[in-house]
């Protein structure tokens, strides 16, 4: 699992690549850190070369939403295969995220 985070046009980026699961989520959550810090700025999770979230994975994101909000973050979910669209869905996760 590879995670990457760029400033770019205003916005925070977070790249996923690989597989977020349990074995890795720890190490996830940390490099993830500075978003939880973000005011004002949208933060964009770009997981176009994610292949797989687990429910650690899912935690992870939804305590980023959830922190971010009151800073007057808005949190997207951007490039999702139809497999990670699927497990959103069936999560109820498509309902609390916006999408790009």
């Amino acid at each position: 699992m590879n995670t990457t985070i760029q400033e770019i046009d205003g916005n925070m980026v977070a790249k996923l690549e690989g597989r977020l699961d349990t074995n890795v989520a720890a190490d996830t959550e940390k490099a993830l850190q500075p978003l939880y810090e973000c005011e004002n700025q949208d933060i964009i999770i770009d997981c176009t070369k994610l292949e797989y979230i687990s429910s650690s994975g899912l935690r992870i994101l939804l305590a980023l939403l959830k922190s971010s909000k009151p800073k007057g973050c808005h949190v997207y979910i951007s490039g999702l295969n139809d497999d990670l669209r699927q497990i959103f869905a069936m999560t109820g996760f498509t309902n609390l995220f916006e999408f790009k």
